[in-house]
């Protein structure tokens, strides 16, 4: 436990004497890195407490079944390609028999095992709802456990990319029927996502330099960072939300989407760091959007969909016109594994843009073919997603790209845990019970009201350190702090005199004064102790405060 009820005895001289002057060396930084000074900072500070690091999103959660399951694929996997080797050492093996592979598969596993009815209803699911080959499916999912091979395809395994469409449909879509329609890559996290679907936009003339794009803030660092690269030049719209609008873009802000001039829009939904999603409202407005401005491209990045009740993509709304972005890290607990994908709609604007364009410009014409002939006999004819692949392997290496197998295994056992579910993913519910139960802790002992809306993730929280001051002390000290404080004092002194690590938010586009306060890797304890941490600093600026006052009254 962290002793913050009362402002101790600790020399305080050197923190009062800090100005802006100080704070501005970390500018310049971007906040994930003056997060990480921060750290080190926590771990020296002066009150020797435990450090408490409420700045990383990195889950302290793991899913348990699909891991153990992996396990099982890996070890049958092995035995069964022991059988076609003539060595019998058990150094060596062979590769798989696919004929009667499931049933010898199925009757390995136990009635009793919780993991092997896991497994089992895994493989009757995709039998039965998915419409899979048993012997093909099992082999595939052991052969991809194994690593024994290339992805074949190269985009994504075909029964991986069953299972995914399935996972996207049943958790993101809300109803609308896109399974049939959509293409999926698989790609190592979504961090890789993003970065190549930046490449490619460029690649296939989309995005040009000096091109315009609106990106909805607060949002994830990157996003604001990429687009201003050299090799990207983008000219940057920023649709900044307000707390005031439950961080929902107004109809004003929706309708600036609608000039042509404005070529793509970037968006994270539910929001990184303000953590809402999108309501029913902004959703209908984007029908609006594309019908005014059809060739308008929307990435939306839905890692955090799963922590929101009622959660509808944007893909779900406009699925012509949208790039998706899923990552399997947060929910799952798989940030080290790099599990992400890109969907895309089989009837997609990037490809009708592409077509325009080769018909229009020879040069880019003959460009494409020059690019893409040596992968494909007709060029003219591959699809923005395959161009995407192609080009994450720098053309050469198209024939072994894809994610690695054993990846792609991985992310179907995290999204088969939630399909082989009926109505309810307990995983899923779970999950959001848990960032739910840290949501308030911090907020009830900070003593203030709280958002319980289906919209609040509540993976994120974004608190707005002015605001917070004047409900605590008042408006005269709010005006004080507001006047007298650096926005990077509060977490400075945070870090360095109490050893708690919060992220500034304003280097996600939001005002200065707002922090980000991760909800995914303490305990609740931790975010009890990190709210006593808080209200003693400002318990601290308070005092300063109320001694310069009766200083001013003494020169008077």
């Amino acid at each position: 436990m962290v002793e913050t009820d009362v402002v101790s005895n600790v020399d305080l001289d050197k923190f009062r004497q800090i100005d802006d002057t100080e704070l501005d060396k970390f500018t310049k930084l971007s906040n994930f890195e003056i997060s990480a000074i921060f750290l080190e900072y926590a771990a020296k500070n002066i009150r020797g407490n435990r450090v408490i690091n409420a700045g990383r999103g990195n889950p302290n959660w793991i899913n348990t079944l699909a891991r153990l399951a992996y396990g099982k694929l890996v070890n049958f996997g092995v035995k069964e390609s022991g059988e076609t080797f003539e060595r019998d050492d058990g150094v060596m093996a062979g590769y798989i028999d696919g004929i009667g592979v499931g049933k010898r598969f199925l009757d390995s596993l136990s009635d009793s095992d919780t993991v092997d009815q896991f497994l089992r209803n895994a493989v009757n699911y995709c039998v039965i709802k998915l419409g899979v080959d048993e012997d093909a499916f099992v082999k595939e999912l052991l052969d991809g456990a194994i690593g024994n091979n290339y992805p074949v395809p190269s985009r994504a395994l075909k029964y991986t990319e069953n299972i995914l469409n399935a996972y996207l449909q049943k958790n993101l879509y809300k109803g609308v029927d896109l399974i049939n329609e959509t293409e999926v890559f698989p790609t190592e996290g979504g961090t890789a996502a993003m970065v190549y679907l930046f490449q490619e936009l460029k690649q296939s003339h989309i995005l040009n330099p000096g091109d315009t794009i609106a990106i909805n803030s607060p949002i994830f660092t990157p996003y604001l960072q990429i687009p201003e690269l050299s090799e990207y030049n983008l000219k940057i719209v920023r649709l900044a939300a307000n707390e005031d609008d439950n961080w929902q873009m107004t109809d004003e802000q929706m309708d600036v989407l609608k000039d042509d001039r404005i070529k793509a829009f970037f968006d994270v939904n539910p929001t990184n760091p303000s953590a809402r999603a999108y309501s029913p409202h902004t959703l209908e407005k984007f029908k609006d959007v594309v019908s005014a401005n059809p060739n308008l491209i929307i990435v939306s990045d839905d890692v955090y969909g799963t922590f929101a009740d009622d959660y509808q993509s944007i893909y779900a709304s406009v699925p012509h016109n949208t790039l998706l972005v899923y990552s399997f890290s947060k929910l799952y607990g798989a940030t080290g594994q790099r599990l992400g994908l890109i969907a895309v709609n089989k009837d997609n604007v990037c490809d009708r843009i592409i077509t325009r364009l080769a018909q229009d410009d020879d040069e880019i014409h003959e460009e494409f073919n020059q690019r893409y002939s040596m992968v494909v006999p007709e060029p003219d004819e591959m699809k923005f997603i395959d161009r995407t692949v192609a080009d994450s392997r720098a053309i050469g290496l198209y024939h072994t790209s894809g994610l690695s197998t054993p990846q792609q295994i991985m992310m179907d056992l995290f999204a088969l845990t939630s399909l082989v579910s009926e109505n309810v993913d307990d995983y899923i519910l779970t999950s959001k019970k848990v960032v739910n139960y840290r949501y308030h802790a911090l907020w009830d002992e900070m003593g203030v009201n709280v958002d319980n809306s289906h919209a609040n993730t509540k993976y994120y929280t974004l608190l707005n350190i002015y605001d917070l001051v004047e409900k605590l002390h008042g408006k005269e000290f709010g005006e004080y702090f507001r006047s007298q404080y650096s926005y990077l004092s509060f977490p400075y002194r945070l870090a360095k005199e109490f050893g708690a690590v919060v992220m500034d938010a304003s280097g996600f586009g939001a005002k200065k004064g707002y922090l980000r306060i991760s909800l995914a890797n303490l305990t609740s304890g931790d975010y009890r102790d990190l709210a006593k941490c808080m209200k003693a600093l400002i318990g601290e600026y308070y005092l300063e405060f109320q001694q310069q006052k009766n200083q001013t009254k003494i020169n008077q």
